[in-house]
């Protein structure tokens, strides 16, 4: 057992990596090093292990195979996460779908739902929720539980209720028919058991899957008009990146749109196939 941080070393990396696909199905060979970096030494320190152990461990015991696969997967979100994007989306994206019969959205690495419920909240004040179609994809089976609930720690969220408040219940772009908006029209919460759970017309509307963008490509058979990717490819490298965008731009309709997080961008040959508006990339 270990009785001192040691750093994480690029062999330790490589031996942590090939295990992991030795003896399972996931491959994080081309995720981002410095990210799986500070995840295995977390790993490795939460648990008390040195890498032999760990190593051992993740061949013998699948649970804990899977127990580390979902620490190293882990991706936190919140309700309307960078409000100035989804002001974006409500006064240029999302129009631009008003007259379509249906309107596909994935949400690709979606973790824990609030971005997907967020999405509906905003799809209903817009009039647009009822011909949406909702996917959400994670590799994380936890995560992707608790997508599912719509069941969140209320004292967590109250910074995220400024976020609604930004968003949804104040009056940011000075729309001319606008009403103020209570949280409890699309969430209840309880202080005395500190949640905040999401109302049943929102909870029973997306299809939520487990799904690994580096090697499921498109699993729902559809097109879609609106992907969004946040705060996901950031770790990744440039060559499993490329990847994904191919996978993104192959299953957008033309003039479809992905939308990145705040600090990503794309890079590479990908770039000259999107125009880009902001965070968002419309498929040319």
């Amino acid at each position: 057992m270990p009785s001192q941080r040691m750093q994480v070393t690029d062999q330790d990396l490589q031996y942590f990596v090939n295990t992991i696909k030795s003896v399972s199905k996931y491959d994080f060979s081309e995720y981002s090093e410095k990210s799986l970096k500070r995840r295995l030494q977390k790993i490795l320190e939460d648990y008390n292990l040195d890498l032999t152990s760990l190593l051992t461990s993740l061949r013998l015991d699948r649970d804990f195979l899977e127990k580390v696969v979902k620490e190293v997967t882990v991706n936190t979100t919140e309700l309307f996460r960078d409000p100035p994007v989804w002001h974006l989306l409500r006064s240029r994206i999302l129009p631009r779908f008003k007259n379509n019969k249906t309107i596909n959205i994935w949400h690709a690495g979606c973790s824990t739902g609030q971005e997907v419920y967020s999405m509906m909240i905003l799809l209903n004040e817009m009039e647009m929720l009822d011909k949406a179609k909702i996917f959400a994809t994670d590799l994380n089976s936890d995560v992707l539980d608790a997508a599912k609930q719509g069941v969140y720690k209320y004292r967590f969220n109250l910074g995220y209720l400024d976020n609604f408040d930004k968003v949804i219940k104040q009056n940011p772009l000075n729309f001319e028919e606008y009403n103020d908006i209570p949280y409890e029209k699309y969430f209840d919460i309880d202080k005395v058991r500190d949640t905040i759970t999401m109302k049943k017309f929102l909870t029973e509307r997306p299809i939520f899957r487990k799904h690994d963008l580096v090697v499921d490509g498109n699993i729902f058979f559809a097109k879609f008009d609106l992907i969004l990717c946040r705060n996901v490819i950031i770790y990744f490298n440039y060559s499993l990146q490329n990847k994904v965008f191919e996978l993104f731009h192959n299953n957008l309709y033309p003039k479809g749109i992905l939308l990145l997080g705040m600090h990503e961008t794309i890079l590479g040959p990908w770039a000259s196939r999107f125009e880009r508006l902001g965070q968002a990339y419309i498929k040319k």
